[in-house]
């Protein structure tokens, strides 16, 4: 992964961040030494989601594991979505 694609996915997560912010949420960017950055936020039921940003064919949010990303593909939403941020506390919320 280029120094650009990291920097992209770190944008979007920003960017995710403060659209839910401003709709109430809390939520905490995180940044491992190793590994990709994740955006952590709290389900109603109290629950911690971790949103990722993965390419696929364009840039998505996803909120499920690693191992549920080859074959469930109803857990993500355009990164570029204007409603991102709705969508994503609809799930979380649910």
């Amino acid at each position: 992964m280029t120094a650009g694609e990291q920097y992209e996915r770190f944008e979007h997560l920003v960017r995710l961040s403060w659209a839910l912010h401003a709709l109430g949420v809390c939520t905490s960017l995180v940044l491992p030494v190793t590994g990709q950055p994740v955006l952590e936020v709290r389900s109603v039921s109290g629950s911690l989601v971790r949103i990722t940003v993965i390419w696929r064919s364009g840039w998505v949010f996803t909120w499920r594991p690693w191992w549920a990303r080859l074959w469930l593909w109803n857990k993500w939403v355009v990164a570029h979505a204007d409603n991102a941020a709705d969508i994503i506390l609809a799930e979380v919320s649910a």
